[in-house]
Formats: C-alpha cells, structure tokens, sequence
C-alpha cells in the first residue's frame, strides 16, 4: 500500500472499521507502539507463522524490527521483497508494505500466513498512523543531529581556544576532557603521544576511576612493555576499536593482552598525521556494556584530530618559548664572557708590570731584608699578602727557617726541624697547595700534617714550593685569618712565578756563599791529607795479618777456600752433634756453561766472570753465613741457621736473581746463570765431604733439568742415582748379551698402498722389562758412551734381519746418530758391516737431521757424496724441527725427505691452513730437487687424503702399520 501526502487522522477515523483501534492508535506515540497494536491485532500465531513488522527513516539503513530481528537470511529476502514492491514489483505472498512516502520512510509486514493480516481499512489506518509517526522520528533525529553538529562546532572552538590560552598543559588537558564529556560518556579519559623514534608512549593526561595506577605524566613507557595491549593495538594497527573486551579480540591483528582494568565497553581511536600515528584518544565504561557507537567513534576521530592539533600548536609555541629562553641565556653567557675577558685583560697588565717590577728586583745590590720586603710589596699588589711569609730549608733537609714573616697573629717564627706542618707538605710534594679549613681536617686524618704545627686559626693557606737546583729550597706562603680572603687557583699560578724570580736571586746569593766555603775546605783537605798519611801506615801494619789471611782464601775471588769451608762445616756439624736442634744448610753454586766461557773468550775474561760471580754471591747472605770457592767456577755457601727448608730456598732465589743481570767482563756484557744444589744438614751423620756429596747430587739435578735453577737434596736423588748407575750397566750387558733387535715400520706409496720401503727402529728386548722402547734407556746411553756400540750392533742386525724384505726394489732405512755420522770413518765403516752381511747398498738409505748436516757442512757434504758413490742413499728426518730452512736442502746429496709429524698431525684439525702451506711448500721444493717426499706420522684417513690431494706420493705411520719385527712384514706382503 502507497501512502502519500493528505490528512492521516482522517483515515484513520475513515478507514479504521475498530473504534477502539483508532483511539489506540491515536494514543501511539513511536512506530514500535503502532507496530505492536498491528501484532496484537493479528493474535497469536504458531511459532512458524509469528509475524515480522520492520520499519525505518532511511531504508534500508537504521532497520527497526518487532517483535526481534529475523536470521541474516530472511532479514535479506524481506528487505530485498520490500525493494522490489517499492520500485512496483510483483506482489509478495509473504511480504505486505504498511507504509513508504518514497523517501525513505517505510514500513512492511512479513507474515507467512497471510489470512492473519488485518482488513485493509486497519491496515491502511495502522499504515497511516505510521507514516505519521516515522515522519516525526525522522524530524526529532533531523533536530537532534543539528544540536549534536552545533554542540561539536562549539567543542572544537572551545578545543582550538585551549591551544592559545596561556593555562598550564594539566589545566588544558582537564578542559579537553571536560569538552569531551560533553559529547559523550567521558569519565574514564586518557590521552597518549606516541614517540616514532624511541617506540615509546607518554600519558599526557590519564583519569580512570577504577584503574587508580595511573601513569606519571612526564613518564615514558617503551611500546613492548604493553604489548599487545589495547594502547599497542591502536599504535599498531592505525585504526579506531570499540566495544567490550571479548568484541576487541575479533578487531585486533594477533592476541590482545590486557593491561589495567577490564571494561564493559572501550573506545579508541588513533590520532594521525600525514599517514603517521601521532597518538591515540580513549573513553572506557566500567558500569554499562555497548555504551558506545559507531556514530561516537566517528565523532571521537574527529575530536582527536583537533586534540592533536591543539597539542601540536601548544608543543609548538612551548618550544618557540624555550628557544628564545635558550638564545637569552646564550646573550647572557656570553656577556659574561665578554665581562670576563675585560677583566683578564686588565689582571694581564697589572700582571706584566709586577713582573717588569720583579725583574729589575732580580738584578739588584739591595739586602736580602730588602728584596724580601719588595717582592711582598709587590704580590701584595696582585693578590692579599696581608700574611705573608718566605720559609727555607737547609742544606741536609733537617731544619726550616723563616728569613722574612709578617703576620698579624703568629709571633714565634724560630727556625724549627722538620716535621709535618704545612709549609713541610709543599716541600714533600713540591707542588702548590691550597688548603682551607676543611681540607687541613683531612690532611690531620690522613696524617699528611700534625695539628700541633698549626698556629692561629688561619681560613685559608696557599704555599708555593721555591725551585732549587736539587729539589725546592724553600717555600712562600699567603694566608688569611678573616673570612671573604679566599684564594684560588689563578692566584696559586701567580705565586708560583713569582716564587721562582725569589728562588733565582737566592741561588745566586749562595752561590758567592759557596765562593767563600771553598776557601775553608781548602784547608779541610789539607787536615785530610794528613790523615791519609797517616791511615798508609796502618795499611803497612795490615799486611802481616793480610797474609795469614790468605791461607785460608782463594786468591782470585778473596772468598774463603775449600779448607776455611771444611773447618767451618766440621765446626756446624759437631755443634748440631751437641745441641741436635741447630740444622743447617749447604748450598752448592755452579756457574752455567763457564767451561765455554773459559774457552772462547780466555782464562782472563773468565777470572774476571769468577770475581763478579763471588761478589754477587756475597751480597745474597748476611753474617754470620759464609761463601766460599771450592774450585773452578764451584762455589758454596754455608747457612749457620736454617730451621725451615724455605729460607735455603729463598737464598737460591736470590742467587739466581742477581745472576739475571749481565756480568761484565773483558769488556763483553755476559749473560751468565748458576745451579743450585741445596742440603739441609738434620742429623750429625758423617762429615764435610759427606754433606758435600748431598749438595753436589742436588746440583747435578739441577742441572739435568735445564739448569738456572736450585734443587733440594732428598733420599730419592740418591735411589735415582743408583737407578741410572743400573740402567748403565745394564746397556753394557744388554750388548754383550745381543739383546738388542730390530723392529721395522713400512713406508708406503699413498695411492694405492704399496710398500715401498721400511725403516729400522731399536728395541730392547729385556730379560726383566719385555721389549724396551728407545725412550726408556737412549738418554743414558747417549750420556755413558754406550750409543755406539748399540748402533752399530743395531745396524748389522738390521741388515741380517731384512734380506727378505729389501727386495723388488724395496728399501730399509737406518737412523744415524749425530755423534756416530760426525765421527771420522764412518762411512768406510758402513761399507765394510755391508759387505761383511752382504747387504745390497743400493737398498739401504741413512736417515741424518739437519742439527747433525749443519754442524760441519762441507765435511758432511764429502761424507754423503762418498756413500752416493757407494750407491748408499741419504734421507733428511724430522724435516722442520731442526736449524735448517728450505734454502739449505739443495746443498745437500739427499734422496729423501721426511716431513716432521708436527705438521702433519694438525692435517686432521678444523684450522690446518698453516699446517698445509708448510706441506705444500716441502713438497714443491722437494719435486723441485727430484726428492722423494715421505709425509711422518699419518694416523687418519682425513690426514691421508689432504696428503695425497696435496701431491704427497709417500707416507709412513700408524695408519699403515705400527713397528714390528721382520717376520710379521715378510707374512704380511707388500701391499697394505
């Protein structure tokens, strides 16, 4: 039904066929109330049937519906159905409209069973009555929306106004919230700037009358110390949110924390500029859930932006304020400045000409009395001297004088000896000292100064120390009694100037002093020659006993001999006898290497290193302990009292610490170290020679362990020594017995693992021990003389042993010592065991290290060519570790180098790089030489594969075999 312009309460009456319809409807004051009289006027349907009534001012926005809103899909078929019959559509068969004007005023019933709907007359009075009423609705929301612009344009006038007042920032935010409260339900309020820069929010304004933990205003809060909170929502996602906190989770991009109190309802909206958030705006409602509208939310982004604009105009005009304060202060301080640099300026000429003033005092012919009292007339001028005095100290430093003092207060100025006043405290630090009350009460505490040397109560003391040629000579002082006479450091500077024009005219006056003084020792000296007349005498008269004393001395160093000591030791032993208590310590000295001394350098240089060495030696003991000479370069000293091991020990350390600096002799600076062999005496068993011994053994270990160094003597060093004397004899057995064999290590070809060769290693086969490996016995062999013979016996079993295995072009190697290879006839000697074994030559090769190739170059070089000949092949070991460089091999008639295990073990580390460049590096000058490369010591397959990756053709080490005897190789084969 179309209803249009005309009179509605006309047809009402006119159509309406129920008068009691009519009145109801005339009493219906809003289009709810017309649409339930149309409900009760249908009565009570079945659930399916139950009747729709929806209506609005703006269709289809703002839809109003009885008796509830239908589902999503039924609300869109009536709104569509309606639509379709308002552009004048088919009828509906479930959809009747009530009432539309055509401008948006409409009002539809959707009923299922259409025998229910009402006569036409009431449905076209209901139809009227509606009309009438939504025209009201509309006009009251047209009135209301014209208050509400109104009553907004007033706010943000009010807002703009705030930003030019001259109220404080608090005053202006509790307008903006009072103006904001106008508009809406603002009793919970908060207003925050966000800081791009720093992440961070502050809380310009914040009342909530639940959450009372309200951030200070001048606080700034990092934006990850809410996170994920309403305020980081609205920073983060740019956009208004609204509604309760469950309706929030739905609008907010990941998870919502909650921060403070939960409300029923929340608004906030972002306040922007130029795409950037600025800040944000928030109301909250703690009482009322959905209090808030999009229509709210709309007017809030509205507001927020003319806060911002506020707070941006306030921010702008509080800055401008700032920097004209800023410039002020600036004019100001440079006015000062300015103020200040006239001031300099004119202290710099009254400065300049005191010290003209002072200058021509310098060169004058007055008296000391009078200079004094210029110079103060003087300084007087430049700063307060009201008090002032000039103190001096004597020659020896024991006594301070006072030559010049005014003073108002202080009467007694007698010289006085040194001690701990003021005027000593310049002279003890030598630098100017300003010191008030306070700082003397710290001076007192920390002993620096004694109350007893301070006089009147003097506020404060400045004291300038007075130069002199060794030292300050003296001091010059100003203090004040009165309080407002401070000094400063400016007037400390002055004073010290001025202290060393005083000083340079006090040098020169005692410098016409110290004419005068020579005099008079000129004829001291004469009374000191006569007493040096007569102590000649006395020396003659000391020459009797000067003999007898050297009897009982060595001669060269004056240190009493090997008799004197033995007397003495023999003396402490029978006391010790008696007392059994009095233990005491012999220290035997032997000086390091001097053998080589005596040898290179001469007997002379060395006599000279023998007298240094005893006087450094005395200078370690104290009386009553002795030092003497045994022989040669053997020294010992004598401790008469040692109750604990550590007080020898700590003589020893003093012996070899004055040993560390160089000795002078023959005009050479030689490096010289002792040994130290120490024996604490507990018991008075045996004798001199018998402690001696123990001192001795105790040296001898020093030695053997690297020398420059002490050792104390214990029962062990014996059993070690009878250890050693045993091991000794038991090589000289083991090679009458024969008990020494071979044991043979395969040297193979890394590609595809061939034996190539073997190398020849000593064991001894022990009748006691089992097998033996040379680090067990080769030291004591080395050192006995035994090592020869062991080789040699070594070198034919070697042979006999590996006929079957130095064949197919297969070598076998021999390690050769360095004392054997230098010794003359070797190599005829190898070639005569070769021929006597009838071993091939050609398949022997000599492995030689470079210590042993360098000693003699051209000698070993003669040697190696000789054996070339003989067709007997070199081989370099242990390449690397020795003296030689890469540059030196070439010099040599080698066959074969052994690189090192030492560079080779680091193949299988994380950082082998240097390892790998040492490799590389051997083996490009060995291929360069036509020399076979032999990698030591390869353990791992990752050692093997960087090897053969590198060029290396030949490797040896456990990897392919450990040592064994020849009968395990010859069953083993030639391949590995």
């Amino acid at each position: 039904m179309m209803m249009h312009s005309y009179d509605i309460a006309s047809a009402i009456d006119g159509e309406a066929s129920d008068p009691h319809l009519a009145v109801q409807l005339l009493n219906a004051d809003s289009p709810a109330r017309v649409a339930s009289l149309l409900l009760e006027s249908m009565g009570k349907l079945p659930a399916g049937a139950a009747p729709t009534i929806v209506w609005a001012t703006q269709w289809p926005a703002g839809l109003e519906w009885l008796p509830e809103p239908p589902d999503k899909t039924t609300a869109t078929e009536i709104v569509e159905a309606v639509t379709v019959l308002s552009a004048g559509g088919g009828p509906n068969p479930k959809v009747r409209i009530i009432f539309d004007n055509g401008k948006g005023h409409v009002a539809a019933l959707f009923c299922v069973d259409q025998g229910q709907i009402p006569p036409p007359s009431s449905l076209a009075a209901i139809g009227a009555r509606m009309g009438e009423l939504l025209a009201t609705c509309s006009l009251l929301a047209s009135v209301a929306r014209s208050e509400q612009s109104e009553k907004l344009q007033r706010a943000l006038y009010a807002i703009a106004d705030l930003a030019g007042s001259g109220l404080e920032m608090s005053e202006m935010l509790r307008d903006i919230h009072r103006i904001v409260s106008g508009l809406m339900y603002a009793e919970n309020f908060y207003i925050g700037l966000y800081d791009d820069k720093n992440d961070s929010l502050q809380f310009l304004y914040f009342v909530d009358l639940v959450d009372t933990e309200a951030p200070d205003q001048n606080e700034v809060i990092p934006l990850a110390q809410i996170e994920r909170g309403l305020s980081w929502h609205l920073v983060r996602g740019r956009k208004p949110l609204m509604g309760s906190l469950q309706e929030l989770a739905t609008q907010v991009d990941g998870q919502l924390h909650l921060h403070g109190a939960d409300s029923l309802d929340w608004l906030g909206v972002p306040m922007i500029r130029e795409g950037e958030v600025r800040g944000l705006v928030v109301v909250q409602s703690y009482d009322q859930p959905g209090r808030y509208t999009q229509a709210e939310m709309s007017l809030l982004i509205f507001v927020a932006d003319h806060i911002l604009t506020a707070l941006e105009r306030r921010h702008g005009r509080e800055s401008l304020e700032r920097r004209v304060l800023e410039r002020t202060a600036e004019l100001a301080r440079a006015n000062e400045e300015m103020r200040r640099e006239v001031t300099e300026r004119e202290r710099g000429e009254r400065l300049q000409a005191a010290l003209y003033r002072i200058a021509e005092l310098a060169s004058s012919e007055q008296s000391s009395a009078g200079f004094f009292r210029d110079i103060h007339a003087i300084v007087g001028g430049l700063i307060s001297a009201k008090n002032f005095y000039i103190a001096l100290l004597s020659e020896d430093g024991a006594t301070v004088s006072f030559p010049y003092v005014v003073d108002e207060h202080e009467r007694d100025w007698a010289s006085r000896s040194y001690g701990r006043g003021l005027t000593e405290y310049v002279l003890r630090t030598n630098q100017p000292q300003l010191v008030d009350i306070d700082r003397a009460d710290r001076l007192m505490a920390e002993g620096e100064i004694e109350g007893s040397f301070m006089g009147a109560p003097t506020l404060v003391w400045l004291g300038v120390p007075l130069p002199g040629l060794n030292g300050p000579m003296g001091v010059v002082v100003v203090q004040s009694y009165d309080a407002g006479g401070d000094y400063d450091e400016r007037d400390a500077e002055l004073l010290t100037f001025v202290s060393r024009q005083i000083a340079s005219t006090l040098l020169r006056r005692r410098s016409t002093q110290l004419l005068h003084d020579a005099y008079s020792d000129l004829e001291r000296r004469v009374d000191a020659r006569t007493a040096e007349l007569r102590e000649q005498i006395a020396v003659r008269e000391q020459v009797e006993a000067q003999l007898q004393h050297q009897v009982m001395h060595d001669s060269l160093t004056s240190l009493p001999n090997r008799a004197y000591l033995r007397d003495r030791l023999e003396r402490a032993i029978a006391k010790l006898r008696r007392a059994g208590t009095h233990r005491f310590g012999v220290l035997y000295v032997d000086i390091d290497r001097f053998k080589l001394i005596n040898d290179s350098l001469g007997h002379i240089v060395g006599d000279a290193v023998l007298q240094e060495a005893s006087q450094r030696l005395a200078s370690c003991v104290r009386e009553p302990d002795l030092v003497a000479r045994l022989a040669g370069d053997e020294f010992c000293i004598l401790l008469e009292e040692v109750q604990l091991p550590e007080t020898a020990s700590k003589v020893a350390q003093r012996i070899i610490k004055a040993f560390e600096s160089p000795l002078s002799a023959g005009g050479r600076n030689l490096k010289v170290s002792a040994s130290v062999g120490i024996t604490i005496v507990e018991q008075a068993e045996g004798g001199a020679d018998a402690v001696l011994h123990e001192a001795d053994q105790a040296l001898y270990r020093a030695k053997e362990r690297g020398r420059n160094r002490f050792e104390l003597f214990d029962p062990v060093m014996q059993s070690n020594a009878m250890s050693v004397l045993d091991l000794e004899q038991g090589l000289r057995e083991a090679v009458e017995a024969r008990q020494f064999v071979p044991h043979f290590q395969p040297l193979v070809r890394i590609s595809d693992g061939s034996v190539v060769g073997y190398e020849a290693l000593l064991r001894w086969n022990h009748p006691e021990r089992g097998m033996l490996v040379p680090g067990e016995f080769l030291k004591v062999a080395e050192e006995s003389g035994l090592i020869e013979p062991i080789d040699w016996q070594m070198f034919e079993l070697a042979m006999e042993c590996s006929r079957d295995l130095a064949v197919e072009g297969r070598f076998v190697t021999l390690n050769i010592s360095p004392r054997l290879f230098q010794r003359p006839g070797f190599d005829t000697r190898m070639l005569a065991l070769l021929q006597q074994t009838g071993f091939d030559p050609a398949n022997l090769r000599l492995e030689v290290t470079e210590g042993m190739l360098l000693g003699d170059p051209d000698a070993m070089v003669a040697v190696l060519l000789r054996l070339r000949e003989a067709k007997i092949e070199a081989a370099l070991d242990d390449f690397g570790t020795g003296y030689s460089s890469l540059g030196h091999v070439h010099r040599f008639p080698l066959k074969m180098i052994k690189i090192d295990r030492s560079f080779i073990s680091p193949l299988a580390g994380d950082d082998s790089r240097r390892s790998c460049a040492v490799v590389e590096a051997i083996l490009a000058l060995g291929h360069a030489l036509g020399m076979d490369i032999v990698a030591e010591g390869v353990e791992t397959r990752e050692q093997k594969d960087k090897l053969l990756a590198m060029g290396c053709v030949y490797a040896q080490g456990y990897l392919f075999g450990r040592p064994q005897a020849a009968r395990h190789w010859v069953q083993e084969g030639s391949s590995l």
